[in-house]
């Protein structure tokens, strides 16, 4: 399944490439012409791979006491753990919390899920600079968006999009006071980027620093009720 972000992409880009082909005929040597072709059709594959969007479905069990007293986080984003670190959040939560960044490479699925189901009461656009988002500085300095859900227990989630080197645009679709329910999609980021996400100083945490995570079904946190 091809993602909406993806469509008008992959139609421009199409037209573009099929007018170059024909140039190519005309204009180069049968030998170069052939390489080009085939560079081209490459690269046109890569771009459908990109905009790729496989079914995710994040099922949770209520039936047993251990999820009734613990509110599972999933992995916001398909990619690898880039830190765990214990850092103060200044914007909303204005407290430390425990903050997992995810690398989401050009090769990852870029659709970014909601890792708790709850009500969004809090979502900002930052614009900002490009540059590469394993950095520490791309945090705050790159072009982000910031997204909090508070959860039935009254926990406050905090999440960030954050651009990179190659993401030249983020798409959020989170909205304030709607109710949104964990695996569900937020955001798209184009082209190699990070999400981090802000967690209690009280969480287990489930994963470590350079694990391959998928978004919308890895279990990447416990918070304690």
């Amino acid at each position: 399944m091809i993602h909406r972000e993806g469509i008008p992409f992959l139609g421009y880009t199409l037209v573009v490439i099929l007018l170059l082909i024909i140039f190519s005929f005309f204009l180069l040597s049968r030998l170069i012409f052939v390489f080009t072709s085939v560079f081209f059709i490459i690269l046109y594959f890569f771009f459908i791979f990109f905009f790729r969007n496989p079914k995710r479905n994040f099922y949770e069990v209520h039936e047993k006491n251990y999820y009734n007293s613990k509110e599972i986080i999933i992995s916001p984003a398909d990619g690898k753990i880039l830190s765990i670190q214990k850092i103060f959040e200044n914007e909303f939560l204005k407290k430390n919390c425990i903050c997992l960044s995810i690398f989401m490479s050009p090769f990852n699925v870029h659709v970014n899920r909601f890792p708790v189901s709850g009500k969004v009461i809090y979502v900002k656009y930052h614009p900002g600079s490009y540059m590469i988002a394993w950095t520490t500085k791309s945090s705050s300095h790159n072009e982000h968006t910031t997204t909090v859900v508070e959860t039935n227990k009254g926990k406050k989630i905090l999440f960030r999009q954050i651009a990179g080197f190659l993401a030249r645009r983020i798409s959020i679709y989170a909205k304030k006071n709607s109710m949104v329910k964990k695996g569900d999609e937020f955001g798209f980021i184009k082209f190699g980027s990070r999400v981090d996400i802000f967690l209690p100083l009280n969480s287990i945490i489930l994963v470590k620093k350079g694990e391959k995570v998928t978004g919308g079904e890895t279990k990447i946190s416990i918070i304690p009720l």
